[in-house]
């Protein structure tokens, strides 16, 4: 890695941790598509209850965020608990903290959801009889209320 001269034994290491987890974060094979592992890491994770739940939250709330605390106050959830269920999203790549201030602030990656998106529908009915291209399209938000 070429590290500029300015750059303290600390920021080299920073900036070393920040590229490798951005080269590393997302997986994916030779056609784009992210690789088996990562979707079973990103589904596992949301496959319980509270972290569904976090997660659900970060997305209405978009790339502002939130911090710790109003997670844990708006879910209900013990500090403790709401700090594992954060790892956890973290570590499959679903969530991404930023520091601002003094302040901590969580947000859903919105590039690894589409990606999982993609990857559950890719070449969807590809193998059917005949032609369901409406079918496999994902439904709007006020599509989906009128069918509920």
């Amino acid at each position: 890695m070429d590290f500029s001269p300015r750059m303290s034994g600390t920021g080299r290491f920073l900036e070393t941790v920040r590229r490798t987890d951005l080269d590393s974060r997302y997986h994916f094979d030779k056609y784009g598509i992210m690789k088996s592992d990562d979707v079973i890491a990103a589904l596992g994770a949301l496959a319980q209850e509270s972290r569904l739940s976090v997660f659900r939250l970060l997305v209405r709330r978009g790339p502002q965020g939130h911090t710790p605390g109003e997670l844990a106050e708006k879910l209900a959830i013990a500090a403790p608990t709401l700090s594992f269920h954060l790892k956890e999203l973290q570590h499959a790549g679903l969530v991404s903290a930023r520091r601002q201030g003094r302040f901590l602030y969580y947000s859903a990656s919105f590039e690894l959801m589409r990606d999982l998106v993609a990857f559950l529908t890719d070449q969807c009915c590809s193998q059917a009889d005949e032609s369901y291209d409406a079918d496999c399209k994902p439904l709007t938000a006020s599509a989906r209320r009128k069918s509920a």
